[in-house]
């Protein structure tokens, strides 16, 4: 799809994995803090033994994530190029975890068939996944530094940090003309359903929980070699 249909298309939301709905009828919260949960449980699983012997299973992992692509929606048109790859990939991952089982393994595979880079690989996939779930805790990091940093700011910064380096100059002068659209910085409360208060609190905690997931995915591919400069 060129890039810049991304910014003028329609979400399918039947095809993201949740329902418009999902996250104002769950009795658990509201959707930051069922993203902090679902994260705090894999990055618990993920500190036990420093790591070393946990084997993530892909589907909770995969389910874990599907949750996060409410926030590139809360983000508008500015961010839609994440919102439908990251959730493409969320779903193409999810469908192989009955075959794979665990992250380690869908590298594996890939690593054996020298197919780690190739456009349609899980592996190459997992990589994006993982850019999505850093891209989301820069901006929360960026967003509560302080009080006048604005949504386009922390937006601008955080895909500067960690996406901009792997994308081509139409992408990245199409997102650098959709930060115009971002929403306000109380809007995005808004859209979350959150006040300032807890907000902070739920991107604390995600910062917080993410980290491990990230340097765990990451992991997986140094250990084998792999290098993450793509």
């Amino acid at each position: 799809m060129d890039i810049f249909s991304y910014f003028t298309s329609n979400i399918d939301t039947e095809k993201m994995g949740f329902d418009d709905d999902e996250f104002e009828d769950a009795e658990t919260g509201t959707a930051l803090s069922l993203i902090s949960d679902a994260f705090e449980e894999l990055s618990d699983l993920i500190k036990k033994d420093n790591g070393v012997s946990i084997e993530l299973r892909l589907k909770p992992f995969c389910d874990a994530c599907s949750l996060v692509s409410v926030l590139f929606g809360s983000l508008g048109i500015a961010f839609k190029f994440a919102e439908m790859e990251y959730t493409s990939k969320v779903r193409d991952l999810s469908e192989a975890a009955s075959l794979y089982g665990t992250l380690s393994k869908v590298i594996d595979y890939d690593v054996k068939s020298d197919t780690v880079q190739s456009a349609e690989s899980l592996t190459r996939k997992l990589r994006r996944v993982r850019q999505g779930l850093d891209l989301i805790r820069e901006l929360f990091q960026n967003f509560l530094s302080t009080d006048d940093y604005s949504l386009k700011e922390a937006a601008s910064e955080a895909y500067k940090q960690v996406c901009a380096p792997y994308h081509t100059w139409a992408v990245r002068t199409a997102v650098s003309a959709g930060m115009c659209a971002l929403p306000t910085r109380d809007q995005l409360l808004l859209n979350l359903n959150e006040s300032d208060e807890s907000a902070e609190s739920e991107m604390s905690r995600y910062i917080k929980a993410s980290l491990p997931v990230i340097n765990y995915i990451d992991n997986l591919y140094t250990s084998r070699g792999i290098t993450l400069d793509w």
